[in-house]
Parts: structure tokens; sequence; C-alpha cells
């Protein structure tokens, strides 16, 4: 069995415009190691697809906006929290 390939948001959008620029669909998807039929499959969605929403919502992978923007903020706290930890220390054990 093999195992499935997960593409993000940007790669199908990025493949569906690359598709349309060059207006051969089959060539594309092979130059990018797709089916035919995946990429026909992206275009159909992201053309039904309003602006105002996501053509592909992915299954509950971690991808989502906020979730990376929490992601980025936690990591900047915790490194904020390892200077002043630093900082405590330098100041603390000062002989005098």
């Amino acid at each position: 069995m093999t195992e499935r390939r997960v593409f993000t948001q940007e790669f199908k959008r990025e493949a569906v415009r690359l598709a349309k620029e060059r207006g051969n669909l089959v060539q594309t998807a092979r130059e990018l190691g797709l089916h035919e039929t995946v990429l026909q499959c992206w275009k159909k969605r992201l053309e039904a697809t309003p602006e105002s929403e996501k053509p592909f919502p992915g299954k509950g992978n971690p991808r989502d906006e906020e979730m990376d923007k929490l992601r980025r903020e936690l990591a900047r706290v915790r490194q904020e929290n390892e200077i002043l930890k630093k900082a405590v220390g330098i100041f603390t054990n000062r002989p005098t």
C-alpha cells in the first residue's frame, strides 16, 4: 500500500496557476509528479470557491493560520523568557 501524499494550499494554488499560465494541464501535472485528474480537481475546486473561503480546507492538519500565528507567538514568548532568566542570573550572582 502506498502512502498518500499531502500538499499545502500554496502548492495547490501555484500548480493550478502554472497550469493555467502554460495552457497545458496534462504536461504541468507530469512535470509536478501528479496525475492529471488530481490537478484538474484542484483547478475545479479553486474556480468554484469564492475568494473569501478556503478552497482546500485540509483534513485536520495544523496548517491553520491562527494556529501558526499562536505557535510563532509562543516561540517568541519562550525566547523572551529564556533571556529574562539569563539576565536575572547575571545580576543576582554579582560579587560585591
